[in-house]
């Protein structure tokens, strides 16, 4: 038997079991199954490891995507770009080894809604995931600038410094804090949405719920909204490829 899993923090929300179960039955895969690895603590994952010696593969989400990383035997050439890791393949030999696929997700995701006037965004939060978002506009030919509570970099924005122009020439905002997540669905960045248009594009990589504050806030001022539903979806697809070739 094949076990694969997902290593994280309060992830009760997280359908990542939902969707590798559902792929395990369409597909006729009987000798697999999939697990969730709720550890309030990085230091437990060697745990995980050393106790579940069929683990074939994992993935990893908030808030431990970049505190594994000293935990890997290696990293992909576009995981050490990132400084990110959202999958783990384990070789025969034991040897663990890091990839992202969270940028893979979001360019496939976002890609088709792209307009030639999509030249600037913002990266809301500065976690894990927002390195991938970083990493794929990069690839995109889109400038980009992170905003977060506080200034921890030169040229990074706050949220207080946030004005009505700022928004209106970054005409797509992703949302990569846990802000809105399952339970404390009420929750939203602070943002200026009276600044928005029908020209913006707003991305949650938040899907549960389905439509977010932040989402909702987009709709009522005309924007794209898209959740991160579909780039889960792809994200995993790879990560199953990983963990299969």
């Amino acid at each position: 038997m094949h076990k694969y899993g997902l290593i994280g923090k309060n992830i009760s929300y997280s359908f990542s079991k939902h969707f590798f179960e559902e792929k395990f039955n369409n597909d006729g895969i009987t000798n697999a199954s999939y697990e969730n690895f709720d550890i309030n603590n990085i230091e437990k994952f060697p745990d995980i490891i050393n106790n579940n010696s069929e683990i074939k593969g994992l993935n990893v989400t908030i808030p431990y995507k970049e505190s594994i990383i000293p935990y890997l035997d290696s990293l992909s050439k576009n995981a050490k770009k990132i400084g990110a890791v959202n999958t783990i393949k384990i070789s025969k030999k034991g040897k663990l080894k890091g990839y992202n696929t969270d940028w893979y997700g979001f360019k496939k995701s976002i890609s088709k809604h792209l307009k030639p006037k999509h030249k600037r965004a913002l990266i809301l939060g500065t976690g894990g995931a927002s390195k991938a978002i970083a990493f794929t506009l990069k690839k995109l030919n889109i400038d980009y600038q992170f905003v977060s509570r506080k200034p921890s970099k030169r040229g990074q924005l706050t949220y207080k410094a946030l004005t009505e122009n700022i928004i209106s020439t970054h005409q797509i905002i992703i949302n990569c804090t846990p802000l809105g997540t399952f339970p404390n669905v009420e929750a939203y960045p602070p943002i200026p949405y009276t600044a928005l248009t029908k020209d913006h594009i707003l991305f949650d990589l938040i899907y549960n719920p389905t439509q977010t504050r932040f989402l909702e806030l987009g709709v009522t001022h005309n924007a794209k909204t898209l959740n991160g539903s579909k780039m889960l979806k792809h994200q995993a697809l790879k990560a199953w490829d990983i963990w299969n070739r």
